[in-house]
């Protein structure tokens, strides 16, 4: 989605890495070579350890914004998380893309 097409809602990235051995250069990279306009990096071991990068992203998004992460897999911790967090994004108005996975969540689909 370019800017011309998206409404004047900023482009937020987000990037996990779940060790602290992990390096988010390859993420955070490729994120700002698509143009958001703000990054947010959590490094957080584990499934349960809190992300409060992830949870500042979501409490500054605003109708017409667009989360932006590297893969599907960095902004949900599990398949029902990521359904959580999709749901709670549609109903903020709120899109979604993710980059290696080509998948742009910002359009209503067919009825």
């Amino acid at each position: 989605m370019s800017n011309e097409n998206r409404s004047a809602g900023l482009v937020l990235g987000y990037a996990w890495v779940s060790t602290l051995e992990q390096n988010e250069d390859l993420q955070r990279d490729a994120l700002t070579a698509a143009g958001c306009d703000r990054l947010y990096v959590d490094k957080a071991s584990g499934k349960l350890g809190p992300r409060p990068a992830l949870d500042s992203m979501l409490d500054q998004l605003r109708a017409g914004d667009t989360v932006m992460v590297w893969r599907l897999d960095r902004l949900g911790r599990s398949l029902r998380h990521l359904i959580d967090i999709f749901a709670d994004l549609d109903d903020r108005g709120v899109a979604v893309r993710s980059l290696t996975e080509s998948v742009d969540i910002s359009t209503p689909g067919p009825s």
